[in-house]
C-alpha cells in the first residue's frame, strides 16, 4: 500500500485531520510533507499498526492514547490508560503558578511537591521552566509514577518520585504544593470518551468532588514553610467550598479564585508571603 492508499483507508472511518495526524506519527512526517510521498510504498509493519491506530480511534480510543504522546507546554509526554490525559487547562496554572513564585518567594530555591503527579507533567514542566526549583513528584499508583520517571528521564529532569496517599506519610517541609486532584463527583455526567478511557482514580473522588481538597488542606500545615503556595486545579463550581475548606484548615492566607480562558473559575491560589 502507499501513502495515498493509507489516506484513503483511514478516510472511511476517521475525521481526515485524524488520518494526517496518524500517518505523521507513523512517517515521521509533517502534516504538508505527507501530501509530497503519496506515491511511497509503506512497509507491512508500518501498515498494519496504522490499521490497528485507526481501529482504535474508530472505537473512540483519545488519540493521545493511540499515540502514546501528548504535547504539553511544548514538551512531549509519554501518556497511556494508567495516567490522565494532560489538558490545556493545566498548563494555565503552571503559568499563573510560575507567576505567583516571582511574587510570593525572595528566595530561589524552593521546594515543591506535585500531588496526584499521574504523567509528572505539572512538576516535570516546573522543573524544566525553572531549574533552581526541588520538585518532588507524588502519586498513589505505581504505574503513574514509573511513567512520570519515563517522562522526567526523557526531558532530562531530575525529580524526587515519591508512592503515596497524598500528604499521609510525607514528613518534609515544602514551599509549595501544587495538585490537579481527582475532583469529579461520583454521580457527574462526563463525556463517553474520558469516562470509558482515562483512569477513574485520578477522575473521580467523594464528597461532590471535594475530598482531595480537604484531604490535603487538612493535614498540609505539617508540610509547609512558613511563607508557602498552594496551587490547585478546580471543577468549575468548586471554588466557594474550597475557599470554605482553606479557611477551615489554614489562618493568615490570602485566597485567589483565577478564571481559564474561557471565563470559568478553574485555579485557586492560597499563599502567606
Amino acid at each position: 500500500m502507499t501513502v495515498s492508499d493509507l489516506i484513503e483507508y483511514g478516510k472511511k472511518y476517521l475525521h481526515k485531520q485524524e488520518v494526517q495526524l496518524l500517518l505523521s506519527y507513523l512517517l515521521g512526517l509533517d502534516n504538508l510533507e505527507i501530501y509530497l510521498h503519496l506515491n511511497d510504498e509503506v512497509d507491512e509493519a508500518k501498515i498494519t499498526k496504522y490499521k490497528t491506530m485507526v481501529l482504535e480511534l474508530k472505537n473512540n480510543k483519545p488519540i493521545q492514547y493511540v499515540l502514546k504522546n501528548v504535547n504539553f507546554y511544548g514538551y512531549p509526554f509519554y501518556v497511556d490508560e494508567n495516567v490522565l490525559i494532560p489538558r490545556f487547562e493545566t498548563e494555565e496554572l503552571i503559568e499563573h503558578t510560575l507567576d505567583y513564585i516571582k511574587h510570593i518567594f525572595v528566595k530561589q530555591q524552593l521546594k515543591v511537591i506535585d500531588l496526584g503527579c499521574g504523567s509528572g507533567n505539572i512538576g516535570i514542566t516546573l522543573k524544566k521552566k525553572n531549574p533552581l526549583l526541588d520538585v518532588t513528584c507524588l502519586d498513589i499508583s505505581e504505574k503513574a509514577l514509573n511513567i512520570a520517571k519515563y517522562n522526567a528521564q526523557n526531558l532530562e529532569v531530575d525529580i524526587t518520585l515519591l508512592q503515596g496517599d497524598m500528604l499521609d506519610d510525607v514528613n518534609d517541609k515544602f514551599d509549595i504544593i501544587i495538585s490537579n486532584p481527582p475532583y469529579i463527583s461520583e454521580n457527574e455526567e462526563i463525556e463517553s470518551i474520558v469516562r470509558d478511557n482515562e483512569p477513574h482514580l485520578a477522575l473521580y473522588a467523594p464528597d461532590d468532588g471535594l475530598y482531595f481538597y480537604e484531604k490535603i488542606l487538612s493535614t498540609c500545615s505539617k508540610n509547609l514553610n512558613s511563607l508557602f503556595l498552594i496551587a490547585f486545579e478546580i471543577g468549575m463550581t468548586q471554588k466557594d467550598r474550597i475557599i470554605e475548606i482553606a479557611n477551615k484548615y489554614l489562618n493568615d492566607v490570602k485566597i485567589d479564585c483565577l478564571k481559564d480562558l474561557q471565563g470559568r473559575d478553574r485555579m485557586i491560589f492560597i499563599y502567606r508571603r
